[in-house]
């Protein structure tokens, strides 16, 4: 089912979840258990990570380098399938223009709409550790609407339709001059073909509904489903503002230094997240969209007390 089915016939706010491919090695009842302690809050599907391949230089004998693939994680396309065995539930793999050329990516769509995916999230990717600024791969996409168009020009040759979500971000995205015109770029992947917006992380909601304001404003009409992910140890602190661009609140901030262990900054992190879940909630969000980077304990808590 296109998650576009899902959000117009629901009724009311559901929850959704995002997991991040394990690392190789893994068996897949380990992977399959993780999945299974959300199933009993009925999460509608489920959004899998997608890693651009990075890249080690190993010294030789001679003192020269080589240059070596590393590929340390499963693929969406194993996740999604060991899932899609096991649990009813819809599976959104990550698309992204990050490593991948025109070819590669219309390779990928012809293996997903094979084990019958109908819903991906479309995203740029990270630029590798090595960049400064994101470089598409030769032949590939620069942006995520150009991404979006082309999935929708591939489309044919499949004849398939795939509902696409794609990222947003409610304090903007890094690289952009200001937050109207992170609006515009957002329109221009839904014009493109995009069905739904997911959002990144925000830690206040009167942010998300600013957002939410000036995408109306701009002309989005689409749904706009906030992501929240829990605050869970001191270090995040620095880690989330540093890796996702954006801010903390002063009394989250405060409460989380003044606490005397890490089990209570943890606590600290999980209720703060129950309450912006019921507050999205109540101000009539049509989901809520968990990041849980693996880590299931502090998300089933919230989704207990939410849903």
């Amino acid at each position: 089912m296109k998650i576009s089915e899902i959000l117009s016939s629901a009724g009311k706010p559901f929850p959704s979840l995002e997991i991040v491919p394990p690392l190789n090695g893994i068996k897949k009842d380990e992977l399959l258990g993780v999945v299974g302690r959300f199933m009993e809050f009925a999460p509608r599907y489920i959004n899998v990570t997608s890693h651009r391949d990075q890249y080690e230089y190993r010294r030789r004998p001679d003192g020269s380098f080589s240059r070596h693939l590393v590929r340390s994680r499963l693929s969406p396309l194993s996740v999604c399938a060991a899932v899609m065995g096991k649990y009813p539930v819809e599976m959104v793999p990550h698309l992204i223009c990050a490593g991948a050329s025109r070819e590669e990516i219309e390779s990928q769509l012809f293996n997903y709409h094979f084990l019958g995916i109908d819903n991906l999230m479309a995203l740029r990717g990270d630029s590798l550790n090595d960049e400064k600024r994101f470089t598409p791969t030769p032949g590939g996409f620069t942006h995520a609407s150009e991404l979006v168009q082309g999935i929708r020009s591939f489309e044919k040759s499949l004849e398939a339709h795939f509902c696409i979500g794609v990222g947003a971000y409610p304090e903007k995205h890094f690289e952009a001059a200001n937050l109207q015109e992170d609006i515009s770029f957002l329109k221009k992947k839904v014009d493109e073909g995009a069905d739904y917006i997911i959002t990144q992380m925000f830690f206040d909601n009167a942010i998300f509904y600013n957002f939410v304001a000036e995408c109306r404003n701009a002309g989005i009409g689409v749904p706009i489903i906030p992501g929240l992910k829990p605050l869970s140890t001191l270090k995040h602190l620095e880690l989330l503002p540093s890796s996702f661009s954006i801010d903390l609140p002063k009394e989250l901030t405060e409460a989380v230094r003044a606490a005397a262990s890490k089990e209570e900054v943890y606590e600290i992190g999980t209720e703060w997240c129950i309450g912006q879940c019921k507050d999205l909630i109540k101000n009539g969000v049509p989901a809520v969209h968990f990041y849980t980077m693996g880590r299931p304990d502090n998300i089933i808590k919230i989704l207990r007390d939410c849903f």
